[in-house]
């Protein structure tokens, strides 16, 4: 797995776009296999989708997308499943592998250490990050990708950035920072509904104890972000990771050395920008000038 690698090399982890696309495969052959052994039991119960769907809460086509891998069920569905099928525990033990396989390959070993941490630094200068945007911000900006993303992986990588997004209810709560350039703010990727949707989830963000977020001013003379966008993360073991995305090329930095320069340099930069006030101000007079 992509997390445990990053821990025995201190190298970091490389990807192309070529190895995005088979790490996508690589992910929905799990999901596949998992749909069939659904079904199977399913259909050795002698239920109907509808009767399923109903005690697990969702739709007769929800289970059908269960099964022909177009969804990857929640750990509470699995679990519940498990129990209406009597499958004794055998749904279950996917559970690790189905959250995995949400994730290309390439992101797993981050995914893992977003989990685990107590404290999260972001810099962006291009979109805003994964872990803010809202469902039609990130279909908006995965269906900009080019070469194009195939239907089953831009459903695949919502579901997991969505899923992603329960950091912010984690207790103990981690410490979450992000500061992005103005531009990020100004483009208008989907129109700009899907922009004034996605600005007003900043101003609610903004609004939790545990984040902050802050502007970096296009007018700003000072800026020490010019080597662009990165993530520093801390693990509860105090360990510091460097994630950096960039040109279809991705880099996991293991060593504390090299991530913890950037962390410092994030701190330089945090300086730089708008105050969390000051910054949730200017995102309303973005909103307001939509």
């Amino acid at each position: 797995m992509g997390w445990r690698k990053s821990r025995r090399s201190p190298r970091p982890s490389r990807r192309t776009a070529d190895g995005g696309r088979a790490a996508d495969k690589s992910g929905q052959g799990v999901v596949a296999a998992f749909g069939q052994i659904l079904k199977t039991l399913r259909v050795r119960a002698g239920m109907e989708r509808e009767e399923l769907g109903k005690r697990l809460g969702y739709s007769a086509s929800t289970i059908a997308s269960f099964e022909q891998r177009r969804r990857i069920p929640p750990e509470k569905a699995i679990d519940r499943a498990d129990e209406v099928l009597d499958a004794g525990g055998l749904l279950p033990v996917w559970k690790e592998q189905m959250e995995q396989a949400q994730y290309p390959v390439f992101f797993q070993g981050m995914a893992q250490l977003e989990k685990r941490a107590i404290e999260l630094l972001s810099y962006d200068t291009l979109a805003v990050k994964g872990l803010l945007q809202t469902e039609e911000y990130m279909r908006a900006v995965l269906a900009l990708r080019r070469p194009v993303l195939d239907a089953e992986t831009i459903e695949q990588r919502v579901t997991a950035r969505l899923a992603r997004q329960t950091i912010f209810d984690r207790r103990p709560a981690p410490l979450l920072s992000f500061v992005m350039c103005e531009s990020v703010l100004r483009r208008k990727f989907g129109g700009k509904d899907v922009l004034r949707g996605q600005l007003e989830q900043l101003l609610l963000i903004g609004q939790r104890r545990n984040a902050e977020l802050q502007v970096m001013p296009l007018g700003s003379e000072e800026n020490s972000g010019v080597d662009g966008p990165f993530t520093v993360v801390t693990r509860e073991d105090g360990k510091k990771y460097l994630y950096v995305e960039a040109q279809g090329t991705t880099s996991l930095e293991t060593d504390p050395k090299q991530a913890a320069l950037p962390a410092a340099r994030y701190g330089i930069i945090r300086s730089q920008a708008l105050t969390p006030r000051e910054s949730l101000a200017f995102i309303e007079k973005l909103l307001g000038e939509l």
